[in-house]
Formats: structure tokens, C-alpha cells, sequence
């Protein structure tokens, strides 16, 4: 116990509960020195609620020598600058999705981490999952043979009170809509998988079911490098919400991957199921309505890394990955044409 990194919360809204739970689990490995919001109610109510110790201010975790890390859960469009001030005092960044919101401000922010010399981890847990980690051991073994066809379904429900939060879908905040706030689990998920498409022709607008600046419903076709096609349908207007899906077809077989279960069938007779969910955890009006075991297990990762020297499984350049990718969508629904991604 006398070994345990000591680390900061910084960010106290609605994302801080599996990263506390998770925390809570990890107290055999991890000691949370302070907790901090600029809201003093929140911290009250952080308190009450989780019992860790409370920071008055950002300067006093970065004074602190013992602090190894901080979990950045803040707002996007603070990512750059408090990332960059926890860099250069030293402290490694555990940092809550998206990196930035712009693909300009999430590279930068890459780059100042590592110049720094710090460890930076980006929570984008669904690479965590029992199910992904069995497929992506499949697809890297070439068991589906090569790549035919890869999809993306994210069919989220929002409600307009969703929308109606200060900052919620703004682009000056959150940088973005469905695909920078919601869908960015899935499709990390799948370019872990598959990689980067070559090229993608999408649409994006604000349907008539949300008022609010940004997207929320997303066409889009994908041409990968080897000729692979595939699709991304995403949206936060399809009540009362359903599964994630990220479908792939291969030369020798098919996976499908819905919510947490995986089934995977071979040409040659073989079939697999792996994993298994109830309902559509975290797709529909509660976004944090589900559980915190892909949390634990991200940050246990980090600490693994930070306890090595070695890296984490989402680092920032893992992560501007599907950033690139999102902004490329983006980019080819303003400019009504199909986008490049070499």
C-alpha cells in the first residue's frame, strides 16, 4: 500500500461516477489524493458521496510533488490548456474523451504531453470489453481472412432536456454533436480493429427531433485501403435507444459485435459467441447507465503504464486516430464531397 501512485480528480460532473467506483476498486493499487471542482456544491456532493479528500484549487494537486497523475473529466474545450498545465508540472493525464475539439487543439495537446515527457491515457473504454479485446485477438490472428466490409450502427436516444444542459452539443464546448460525444467509443473501437478508411463521403445534419448546433444524425460510406467497403450510422434520434453494432465481413468469415456480445461465424463451419449485455447500456436518456467495469479496467491499464514506463492501450496517438476520422466526416458533409484520410 506504501507504493500506490497518488493521483487528483479533476472535474466533478456527470462522467466522475465510474471513474470513482473504479477508483474505489483500485484502492489496493491507487491512492486519490484530492478531488477537485471550481463548484463548491459539486464538491460537497462529491464528498458526501464517494469520501475522498477535496483540493480548494487546481494549483494546489500541481504544487504537490506526490501527485503522479490526474484524471481530467473537465469539459472538452479545457482539455488543451489543463492537460498542458498538468504536463508541465510533472503529472501524468489520465483524460476523459474527446482529446480536444478540434483535430488542431487534440494534436497539439498530443504533442505538448509528449514533450513534457508524461504519460497520456484517453478513456475510451469500449476497447476494454471481454467481446472487443476476443475480437480484436481474432482480427489480428487474420481468422476472418482479409477485410470485405466493416460498419458502424450507434443508434442513441436523446432527449431534448439532453440538449437543453448549458454547453450540451455546442460547438464553442463539446466541439461537436453525436459523433465527437457519443459515437467516438464505436468508432475508436472499430479502427482499433480494421484502421483507417481511405476515403469518406458523408452527411450530417441537425434532424428535426433536437434543437441544438451540432449534428445528431450521420450517414456515411467508407472505402478502405485494400478495397473494403463499409458504412456509419449514428445518431442520437432513435428512441428509446439500441445497441451499438460494428459489423465485419472477411474473405473466410463474419463477426458481429452488438453492444457487449460478439458472434463470430467461420466458412468452414466454426461459430463463437463471447460476452453478453442486457439493453442499451448508456444509448438511451441516462448516458451513464452502465456499468464501470471497462472503466476499471482502462485505468488499470494506465497505472500499469505509468508504473512501467510503458504505454497505454489508448494513448494520444491512438486516440487522434478516430479524431482524424471524425473530422474527415465532418469535413465531407460541409464540403458536400468525399474526403480523403491518406
Amino acid at each position: 500500500m506504501a507504493d500506490r501512485p497518488r493521483i487528483a480528480i479533476v472535474g466533478l460532473g456527470m462522467a466522475v461516477a465510474p471513474h470513482a467506483e473504479s477508483y474505489r476498486k483500485l484502492a489496493d493499487r491507487v491512492e486519490v489524493a484530492y478531488a477537485y471542482s471550481p463548484s463548491a456544491e459539486r464538491r460537497r456532493g462529491f464528498a458526501e458521496r464517494y469520501g475522498f479528500p477535496l483540493a480548494d484549487s487546481l494549483e494546489q494537486i500541481l504544487a504537490d510533488r506526490g501527485v503522479a497523475a490526474v484524471t481530467l473529466l473537465t469539459p472538452p474545450n479545457t482539455h488543451l490548456e489543463l492537460a498542458v498545465r498538468c504536463a508541465e508540472a510533472g503529472k501524468h493525464v489520465l483524460l476523459e474523451k474527446p482529446l480536444e475539439i478540434t483535430l488542431a487543439r487534440s494534436e497539439e495537446l498530443v504533442e505538448r504531453c509528449r514533450a513534457a515527457g508524461v504519460t497520456l491515457g484517453v478513456v475510451l473504454q469500449h476497447r476494454f470489453r471481454p467481446s472487443a479485446l476476443r475480437l480484436a485477438d481474432i482480427v489480428s490472428r487474420g481468422e476472418l481472412g482479409g477485410l470485405v466490409a466493416a460498419s458502424a450502427d450507434i443508434l442513441n436516444w436523446r432527449p431534448q432536456s439532453y440538449y437543453d444542459q448549458p454547453g450540451r452539443g455546442d460547438r464553442a464546448r463539446d466541439g461537436g454533436g453525436v459523433l465527437l460525444t457519443q459515437a467516438i467509443h464505436t468508432l475508436d473501437l472499430l479502427v482499433s480493429l480494421v484502421g483507417l478508411p481511405a476515403e469518406v463521403a458523408a452527411y450530417a445534419v441537425t434532424s428535426r427531433v433536437h434543437r441544438m448546433e451540432t449534428e445528431d444524425l450521420v450517414a456515411a460510406a467508407l472505402r478502405f485501403p485494400g478495397g473494403a467497403l463499409g458504412t456509419i450510422d449514428a445518431t442520437t434520434t432513435a428512441y428509446p435507444g439500441h445497441p451499438e453494432r460494428i459489423g465485419l465481413i472477411g474473405e473466410r468469415g463474419s463477426a458481429e459485435l452488438v453492444g457487449a456480445s460478439l458472434a463470430v461465424h467461420h466458412h468452414d463451419g466454426r461459430e463463437e459467441d463471447a460476452g453478453a449485455e442486457a439493453g442499451p447500456a448508456g444509448a438511451g436518456a441516462d448516458p451513464m447507465a452502465f456499468p464501470s467495469d471497462y472503466h476499471r479496467a482502462l485505468i488499470a491499464d494506465f497505472l500499469d503504464a505509468i508504473a512501467t514506463g510503458g504505454d497505454p492501450k489508448v494513448t494520444g496517438e491512438e486516440a487522434l486516430k478516430v479524431h482524424r476520422l471524425i473530422d474527415a466526416l465532418l469535413r465531407s458533409a460541409a464540403e458536400h464531397r468525399p474526403v480523403s484520410l491518406a
